[in-house]
């Protein structure tokens, strides 16, 4: 736990750790299978690799991918309750 890029990933990777805790201890939810963890998991490694090796747009880059993904396929909160206060 060196770099800034050692805590950026680290923290994306305890978000993801946590959402897959979360849904596996709760209901099932359709179409949720622990095989889709795996590329945003493998993206923090990538990420960090990247950043610790000087790539810092390539690094940021699949951050912001791992990002998307996490929102668009595993889906954190229910598409119908987003922008509802």
């Amino acid at each position: 736990m060196n770099t800034a890029w050692d805590w950026g990933t680290l923290i994306l990777f305890a978000g993801l750790t946590m959402l897959f805790l979360q849904r596996s201890t709760g209901q099932a939810r359709a179409g949720d299978h622990p095989i889709r963890y795996l590329p945003p998991a493998l993206g923090c490694a990538l990420a960090n690799w990247l950043g610790n090796e000087g790539h810092a747009v390539a690094a940021i880059a699949v951050g912001m991918l791992i990002i998307a993904y996490i929102l668009a396929v595993l889906r954190p909160w229910p598409l119908d309750q987003i922008g509802k206060s």
